[in-house]
């Protein structure tokens, strides 16, 4: 494998406001691939945005190391500063970072253009290479005909399509998008979301994407780190977090994601799921890939006498994959219950009893 775009190793970030010391960000290690879509996940307060500004060093560290394409932007290791780049250098390097931000951070006072070619004043280029390539920039975000416009007269993601334009100007290989969807409504935050993917998929463009939405991971990111209170609880393919999560606080954001929590809470409160049987279990079946594929309510009646009440379903498609999910009553002998749920472990089905003898 060739070495990631972004290495991340043993980050910490201590605050001490006021002689308090705050513990932002706890020794957290992530490699990040050139082409991936990284999401990075968490609650308000989690640290994954004070994580990721270590990146461009617009936050430095209190101790680890910041690799950006191999070159080491900077390491501290048991207090001893070893690299650090700094000035016209760092300057230089963060052109090559692009970033996004929740409120957008336009200048009013300028029009669209002038907000896309202010990140081009310090460009060497020709003015009319310039503006050339400012066209081109918002063409791409499909904001021709706003160009003379100014931020005041556009629509919140018309706002950030210019945030992206103007991000995109430097040629950056990498762009931070950091909660860049959270101030916008749910039709315009899957515009954006498209148009993050079309970039990484057509410019090879890699892209950190941090927050609190689960949905939004799952729209476009390939892989995924969950935070919590300045930790990483885990990380993996989206595919593996989103069928096999182990943290709580990641199986309660993919339940949010998947609409699980909400047919889950419902149907909890059915009769059939309140009036449960000895020999019966209500559960929760996850599988994904060949399991798809796989008649396993069939099986689990010809092979163990199991009948499959099935009370909710749902299919959905991950990196190209198909994830499924049944809200289930199972109902027969227990010595026979056993052997089935060992079945479905054994083709790779995760199986989440919510309420039974075996919960």
């Amino acid at each position: 494998m060739t070495a990631p775009i972004i290495s991340l190793q043993n980050i910490d970030v201590t605050f001490t406001p006021k002689g308090k010391t705050i513990h932002a960000v706890k020794d957290v290690s992530i490699d990040v691939q050139k082409g991936d879509i990284y999401g990075i996940v968490g609650y308000s307060g989690a640290g994954k945005s004070t994580l990721v500004r270590t990146v461009n060093l617009l936050q430095e560290p209190t101790a680890g190391s910041v690799i950006i394409n191999g070159e080491t932007f900077f390491s501290k290791v048991d207090g001893q500063a070893k690299t650090q780049i700094k000035g016209n250098e760092l300057k230089e390097k963060r052109r090559k970072i692009g970033m996004i931000f929740q409120h957008f951070n336009l200048l009013n006072e300028r029009t669209v253009e002038e907000n896309v070619l202010f990140a081009l004043e310090n460009s060497k280029d020709k003015e009319a290479d310039k503006k050339k390539k400012v066209e081109g920039l918002l063409d791409l975000v499909d904001l021709s005909d706003r160009a003379k416009q100014y931020p005041s007269q556009l629509s919140g993601g018309q706002k950030q399509r210019v945030a992206i334009a103007r991000a995109l100007a430097n040629d950056p290989e990498i762009l931070i998008s950091d909660e860049a969807t959270s101030a916008l409504d749910p039709k315009t935050t899957r515009q954006i979301l498209a148009l993050l993917k079309k970039l990484n998929q057509e410019y090879n463009l890699t892209v950190l994407l941090i927050t609190h939405e689960m949905e939004a991971v799952k729209s476009i990111a390939n892989k995924v780190a969950v935070m919590q209170n300045g930790r990483v609880l885990e990380k993996g393919s989206t595919l593996d977090i989103f069928t096999k999560p182990q943290a709580e606080l990641t199986k309660e954001f993919i339940a949010t994601a998947t609409n699980q929590d909400q047919a889950i809470e419902a149907i909890s409160q059915s009769e059939a799921v309140e009036d449960l049987t000895n020999g019966q279990i209500f559960a929760q079946l996850t599988y994904s890939g060949n399991a798809t594929n796989e008649p396993l309510i069939t099986s689990l009646y010809q092979n163990f006498g199991i009948v499959a009440n099935i009370l909710y379903g749902n299919v959905e498609v991950l990196q190209d994959t198909e994830v499924g999910s049944l809200l289930v009553i199972l109902s027969g002998d227990t010595t026979n219950m056993d052997a089935a749920l060992d079945f479905l472990a054994a083709q790779s089905v995760s199986v989440n009893i919510l309420k039974g003898e075996q919960a």
